[in-house]
Order: structure tokens, then C-alpha cells, then sequence
């Protein structure tokens, strides 16, 4: 029995070692074959391939340890990074990490701070705005009052800057934030708890007369559309039949918030727009619902800093020959970015794809001149209607379109107005424009508003404070004081600049009191662009 469990024994190994070396094979065939397709996955990465570093990381390296100085290496990366991107278009861009945040704050339309509005005159930080029900508000802060200390920090008497300032003022939700605050020559302290502050992407929405609405969007955030909505509704609510959608200086934001407000214009299944890149498939937008407002006629304000996504609603609405459009010719931004977020928490808004009209007509610009050339190309919109077609790095190689009520429109070089206003700029003398250049009139606005508040109280709206209240004499000479301390001399100006000085003066006024609604209001009573709508809709082209 034992010699047969022997025998057995040595006929298994026997059989082990016949089959072994067949297993082995198949093992190491089965290996290289899974391997090499491991590589054939990776981009030009040979079998005993190993990682080197590219010469930008090299060079970076070679300066942090071979350099005779000390040197920030990371800012000296971020300048690496802005630099490559600054060779791809005008939009691309890096974002540092200390950045982020705010960038991303644009794009949501909120953040989490105390709710307050602020300027720095004299080295003091006076709360200009306080927003209605926000965590200040609540706290019992009030327009006019000093902060002289958030937290452990002293502002007043310090040169902070404004940036330093909000970083102080913002924090983490439901945080305290104790105040130092003088008022009346009174100081006391309050204590603010940091919570959510919505930042309104619409200026303005109000009845211009009994049936036309006026609404200003500043920007496309992800809460614009149902901003706009609510101020679509209110107005209809108050016998709105036609609209004027002011879109100047609306640099864009998020392209779906322009996509579901130009859905709210447009009736049936109508394209609105589509995006396509090299490495980004086609994509249409469409539009899918009944809309509120598929009937009223509409004017679209537009000029040289309109862009991006408002482009898009813009073009939507004038390929389908649904509005026209008043002022001067967009900026001409047909790009779009994707934002991807970097290990070191920073990020890179990197253009990925192309937008283009119904009519398939691309909006971008030329930017083969450098950016220089480029953003000036957009600034000379200010003076002539004729700059778009003068302009041979826009018409060079690109298409004319026809709406199907026969209207023209073109290819490239951004959208062109069908009624175009001019800018003016005769009024701006060196004096007036040190003026603005140093935000001074919003200063002198402030402190008028404070300084009269028993006298301004007479004014109940916008409207009554725009027919009624007149720069006086007294008013100009306490214009011209603050000015003087300034080291501004208005002595010399010319009729033409006074006047538009006292405008604007009264313009700041209207802000401080009514806030963008009030300055909005008065100010479009004599803006030749709204005049020039309110025409149109009014049959008196």
C-alpha cells in the first residue's frame, strides 16, 4: 500500500513537470499580449518607457535650486502657466488659487459675507449700501456708518486695499464677525454672523411708460434666469406689451442662463444656438417650451463691451428676426471656456469650443494681431458704425447671411446693430476724465446724499427725483469744494463738461438713493440709445 501512494507520488510530479513549462508559456504570452495592450492605450509611451520632466518644469527647477536668489517659485509657475495661455486666444486664462474663489463666486451670482456695500474715503471704510434683510441689516448697520475694526484688525487710518478689505469681511457661513462702528461720533460695537449674499445679475426692471418694460442684466450667473423671469412677471403684471432688454456691457457668464431666456422669446422647437470644438462633438440648443413673452416686440441694447453670452441671446433673437437691436456693434466673443480645476487648487478657464448663431454664423473676432490689437479693435465700436466693416481682419474670408425677413447679417467680428447710436466723447476734457478715472462723482454722490438726507427725503421715486430735483448753484459750489480738495480745479472746464459734470452728479445721487433702479431710471430719461427705443417701439423710427 505504502510503495503504490509512492508510485503515485512520482507519476504526479512526473506530470508537473511535462505541463509546467507549457503553463509558464502560456502565462508569460498571455502577460506580454496584455501588456502591450496597456501601451497601446498610453500616448507614445514605449515598453520600458520612463516619465521626464518637460523643459518648463526643468527651467522652474533649475531657478529654485540653482538660482543666486530667492524666488517665489509658485508665482513664478502661475506666470508660466499665464504666459502658455496667452499664446492659445484672448480668453483663455489661469486662474491662481487666491482667486478661485472669487471667480467662482461671479459664476454662482452669491457668496457668504455680512451684506454691506463699501468705500474707502480718507482712509475710512463708510458702508455706502446695506442690503435690505442681510446679516448686517439685521445687525442694525446702516448707510453712513464707519467701520473702524473687523475683528482683530484696525482699517481705519490704514491704506488697505479693497481686496484686503472684503478678504476681512467674508468667512465661512454662520461665522461672527465683530465690528468696531462709529456713527454720529459715536462708536459701538456690533456683531455681524457672515451668511448667504445673493449678488443680483438684473440692475434694473421697471415700466418705462404704460406699456414698455425696461430690464438690464449686468451678467449671465447661474441664478440670472430665474432673476429675469421675476422681473419679466412683475412687469407683465403691470401691462408691459413691449420690451427693451438692455444688454450693454454685459460681458456674458454662464451660455445656459442666455440659452432659457432667449427659450422665453422664441416659439416652437427653434435652434438657438450650437457649440462644436475639435475635441467637443456638436451640441444644439433649443427651444422646448412655451415662452412668456413670444409675442411683444423687443429692442436689444448692445455696445463694444456686450460679449459672450449675451451674444448668444442677441444672435438667437436676431437670426430669427425677433428683436432688433439699438446701440453699437458686441464685442465679438464666440469662444468657450471650461473651467478645470489644478492640483495645487488653482484653475485654467481653457476655450474648448466655438458658438454660432442659428443662422451658423460664428460671432468671434479675429485675434491672429495679438490681444493688443484686439482689444483695441473692440474699443474703436465707441466712435463709428462703420469700424465693423473697416475693419479687414473681420470681413477676410467670411459670409454674409440673410434672415428670413431679409434682414443682412454677417459672419465674425461680433453682432452689428440695426440702428447704431455713436458714442460720445467730446464732453470728456482731461478734467473731467481725472474725474472718473478716480471714481470721484460715486464719492461726491455718497457724501451729498448723507450730507442733505433731511432736505433728499422729499423724493418718494426715481421718477419724481428725476423731473424734480435740479443741480443748484449751492449744490455746484459744494461740487466744486470737494473737487478742490481733491487737487481737481474746475475752474476752467468748458459749458459742455459742467453740464455733463452735473448730470452725472445727479446720476450718483440717484444711485446712492435708489440704488442701480434709481440710477437706471434717471439715467435713461436722456441716454439717446433708450430714446432711440423707446421710438422704435413707439412707431416714431
Amino acid at each position: 500500500m505504502q510503495e503504490k501512494q509512492i508510485e503515485q507520488n512520482r507519476m504526479a510530479k512526473k506530470r508537473l513537470q511535462v505541463w509546467l513549462p507549457l503553463l509558464l508559456s502560456i502565462t508569460m504570452v498571455s502577460g506580454m499580449y496584455f501588456g502591450y495592450k496597456m501601451r497601446d492605450g498610453m500616448p507614445k509611451k514605449g515598453f520600458f518607457y520612463i516619465e521626464r520632466q518637460r523643459p518648463v518644469q526643468e527651467i522652474i527647477d533649475l531657478v529654485k535650486n540653482k538660482y543666486v536668489d530667492d524666488v517665489n517659485v509658485d508665482a513664478l509657475s502661475d506666470t508660466a502657466i499665464a504666459a502658455i495661455l496667452y499664446k492659445l486666444d484672448p480668453h483663455s486664462q489661469f486662474i491662481p488659487a487666491t482667486s478661485v474663489e472669487q471667480a467662482n463666486e461671479d459664476i454662482s451670482g452669491s457668496f457668504y459675507g455680512i451684506g454691506i456695500e463699501f468705500n474707502v474715503f480718507d482712509d475710512t471704510l463708510h458702508v455706502v449700501n446695506v442690503i435690505k434683510d442681510g446679516p448686517a441689516f439685521k445687525a442694525g448697520l446702516k448707510t453712513g456708518d464707519k467701520l473702524l475694526k473687523a475683528a482683530d484688525s484696525i482699517i481705519a487710518g490704514k491704506k488697505k486695499s479693497s481686496d484686503e478689505i472684503r478678504t476681512l469681511l467674508r468667512g465661512n457661513r454662520g461665522s461672527a464677525l465683530p465690528l468696531v462702528v462709529l456713527r454720529s461720533g459715536k462708536t459701538f460695537t456690533a456683531v455681524v454672523e457672515r451668511d448667504y449674499i445673493p449678488v443680483s445679475s438684473i440692475d434694473a426692471a421697471y415700466m418705462i411708460d404704460k406699456s414698455i418694460g425696461f430690464i438690464r442684466i449686468n451678467k449671465f450667473s447661474t441664478k440670472t434666469y430665474k432673476e429675469f423671469m421675476q422681473s419679466l412677471e412683475m412687469l407683465k403684471k403691470s401691462g408691459m406689451k413691449k420690451l427693451i432688454l438692455d444688454l450693454r456691457g454685459n460681458g456674458g457668464g454662464v451660455l445656459d442662463e442666455a440659452v432659457e431666456i432667449a427659450d422665453e422669446f422664441l416659439e416652437g422647437d427653434r435652434l438657438i444656438t450650437y457649440t462644436e470644438g475639435k475635441h467637443v462633438p456638436k451640441k444644439e440648443y433649443r427651444s422646448r417650451r412655451q415662452g412668456q413673452f413670444e409675442d411683444g416686440p423687443i429692442i436689444i441694447l448692445a455696445d463694444e463691451g456686450t460679449a459672450s453670452a449675451s451674444e448668444v441671446l442677441i444672435g438667437a433673437l436676431q437670426d430669427w428676426d425677433r428683436a432688433d437691436v439699438v446701440g453699437r456693434p458686441t464685442f465679438g466673443k464666440g469662444l468657450v471656456q471650461e473651467q478645470f480645476d489644478l492640483s495645487d487648487k488653482s484653475a485654467v478657464r481653457l476655450t474648448v469650443s466655438r458658438y454660432y448663431t442659428p443662422l451658423g454664423r460664428s460671432i468671434q473676432r479675429s485675434y491672429s494681431g495679438g490681444s493688443k490689437t484686439y482689444y483695441e479693435n473692440a474699443a474703436r465700436r465707441y466712435y463709428s458704425r462703420d469700424s465693423i466693416l473697416r475693419d479687414s481682419t473681420v470681413l477676410k474670408g467670411k459670409k454674409i447671411f440673410t434672415t428670413k425677413n431679409g434682414k443682412t447679417v454677417m459672419e465674425g467680428g461680433g453682432i452689428s446693430p440695426d440702428y447704431f447710436i455713436a458714442g460720445d466723447t467730446a464732453r470728456l476734457g482731461n478734467t473731467t476724465a481725472k474725474l472718473f478715472s478716480r471714481g470721484l462723482l460715486n464719492t461726491y454722490g455718497y457724501r451729498f446724499a448723507m450730507d442733505n438726507a433731511d432736505v433728499l427725503q422729499q423724493y418718494k421715486t426715481p421718477s419724481e427725483f428725476s423731473k424734480s430735483f435740479n443741480i443748484s448753484d449751492s449744490s455746484w459750489k459744494y461740487f466744486k469744494a470737494r473737487a478742490q480738495k481733491d487737487t481737481i480745479n474746475l475752474d476752467s472746464i468748458t459749458i459742455g463738461e459742467k453740464s455733463f459734470l452735473m448730470k452725472t452728479f445727479k446720476l450718483s445721487v440717484a444711485r446712492q438713493l435708489w440704488k442701480h433702479e434709481g440710477y437706471f431710471n434717471v439715467f435713461n430719461k436722456e441716454d439717446p440709445i433708450v430714446i432711440k427705443a423707446v421710438d422704435i417701439l413707439s412707431g416714431k423710427k
